[in-house]
């Protein structure tokens, strides 16, 4: 799925990027990210379309996603742990 398109789907459920970066426990930042690509990974993709529908449909998607366990991602990258590289 393209951006744009991810982006119009979250609209439909009345999400912003960061809306639904926190929703699914994400780093915004890895969520704006694809812009610069122009292409969302197919998981996220999917997880847009359904929440766009079931906003459509009146099923309030929020309710259903507290009740799912979801453990964020651990911080990755250089600056992890102390200034200038990892520990």
């Amino acid at each position: 799925m393209n951006y744009e398109e991810f982006r119009r789907q979250l609209g439909k459920a009345g999400l912003t990027a960061k809306d639904f970066a926190e929703l699914v426990k994400l780093n915004s930042n890895s969520i704006t990210n694809y812009a610069k690509s122009g292409e969302v990974p197919s998981h996220l993709a999917v997880i847009a379309a359904l929440l766009g529908e079931m906003a459509e449909r009146k099923i309030d998607f929020r309710d259903v996603l507290s009740r799912i366990e979801i453990t964020p991602n651990k911080p990755r990258g250089a600056g992890i742990g102390k200034f200038g590289g990892k520990k």
